[in-house]
């Protein structure tokens, strides 16, 4: 029998499951990947306030006419960039033509007749002359004629001078006396015609008369109405909604189409109300926008905080004084100033949506406005040349009627 004892293998002990441990490992990472950016994300949300119900708004221009007539013609369609004073679409002028003709004609006639109204004065002026010429010669007709009837009295009781010639006599005399209370008459009524004439001219010159004035204003109309007649861009932008067409009958105020500086655009950021309490004017703003993505973000202040809540001045606002009634977050909406530099480089446009990002470290500014800006910020001066052309037109009319004074 053999006793020999066969060797035995020691064997080696079972390995971990790696598996499981790899599984373990990723789940502490992802832990602490989770709880790092919630820290982080902790951190950050203590001095931001987001909101990604934010569009882009601007001014949107209404192109209406100020006088009624037939479009003739349009010179710019949607899409289209115009600059401030150029033409968009024109009216028919015939009519406003044929007024402006009878406005000038009418204010040339009322200046002529101012005219002989001042020239009225001098010509009264010398008839006063004449008729007091008239009272010297009236008097010294009577004194010449007084003299004779003095020397015919004289003679009378000598038989030297007749009866009938002594009556003939005092004739004279009596016409005398009569030619001169007739000229005194004359030189009172002359005098009365003068002063009358005076209060129609005194303290006024011809462009200042009353009627010459009132004339004038009906020449301003009529020239207004015909430039008008064109109808300019007010400001630099861009053409939109043009539902004006060739040959159409538009009365004034009717819209004809929209007219969009691309220049002077704004964010309007609805925030919750719960997020407005930090908030202030002047805090900077990042945003970005769908359009172009993360790649680009623009950078902009807190310009002004809501007067009230978008269901305030909702066309249907909330009847929250029912029996049904569920308490919804009410937002405000914050108005953010936009770079214009980034706007020129990357434009934006209206009704765009947008991601907004407050950073509301800074809590120093105002929560409100103050005060209003001391002058618009959206004006336009392509009319006032329209009212110096109808002062130059009204100027023109008087001098060329007012003659040489």
């Amino acid at each position: 029998m053999n006793t020999t004892a066969t060797p035995v293998t020691p064997q080696t002990p079972a390995a971990p499951n790696t598996k499981r441990a790899k599984a373990l490992k990723g789940v502490a990472l992802v832990v602490l990947l989770g709880l790092a950016y919630g820290g982080y994300e902790w951190y950050l949300g203590r001095h931001e306030e987001a909101t990604d119900n934010a569009y882009v708004q601007g001014n949107v221009v209404q192109i209406t006419p100020q006088v009624g007539g037939t479009v003739t013609a349009i010179f710019a369609d949607d899409t289209d960039f115009v600059k401030a004073g150029q033409a968009l679409v024109q009216l028919d002028p015939a009519d406003a033509k044929v007024a402006m003709d009878q406005a000038e004609a009418n204010l040339a006639q009322a200046v002529r007749q101012v005219r002989s109204l001042y020239a009225n004065n001098s010509t009264l002026g010398a008839q006063i002359t004449v008729r007091e010429s008239d009272i010297a010669r009236a008097k010294t007709e009577l004194a010449r004629a007084t003299d004779d009837l003095n020397r015919r009295q004289s003679l009378v009781g000598n038989g030297a001078v007749s009866k009938e010639e002594l009556n003939h006599a005092q004739s004279q005399v009596a016409a005398a006396q009569n030619a001169l209370s007739a000229a005194q008459a004359g030189v009172t009524a002359a005098r009365e015609q003068l002063s009358s004439n005076q209060t129609l001219t005194e303290g006024t010159n011809i462009a200042s008369y009353p009627s010459v004035m009132a004339a004038a204003a009906k020449l301003r109309e009529a020239y207004l109405a015909l430039h008008r007649a064109a109808l300019p861009a007010p400001v630099d932008g861009y053409v939109a909604k043009r539902t004006v067409q060739l040959g159409q009958r538009v009365a004034a105020g009717s819209p004809l189409m929209s007219l969009i500086p691309l220049n002077q655009l704004w964010v309007d950021a609805n925030f919750k109300e719960v997020q407005l309490r930090n908030i202030r004017i002047g805090q900077p703003v990042s945003m970005t926008a769908d359009v172009y993505g993360r790649k680009m973000e623009y950078k902009g202040v807190v310009a002004g905080l809501g007067a009230g809540t978008g269901a305030a001045f909702a066309l249907l606002p909330a009847q929250n004084a029912t029996g049904n009634w569920i308490k919804v977050v009410q937002r405000v909406p914050v108005r953010i100033a936009l770079d214009p530099q980034q706007l020129l480089q990357s434009p934006l446009r209206v009704g765009l949506s947008m991601e907004a990002t407050v950073d509301i470290s800074d809590q120093s500014g105002k929560s409100l406005s103050e005060a209003a800006h001391p002058t618009s910020s959206v004006q336009t001066e392509v009319y006032a040349a329209m009212d110096k052309g109808a002062s130059d037109a009204v100027q023109k009319i008087i001098a060329a009627n007012a003659g040489k004074r």
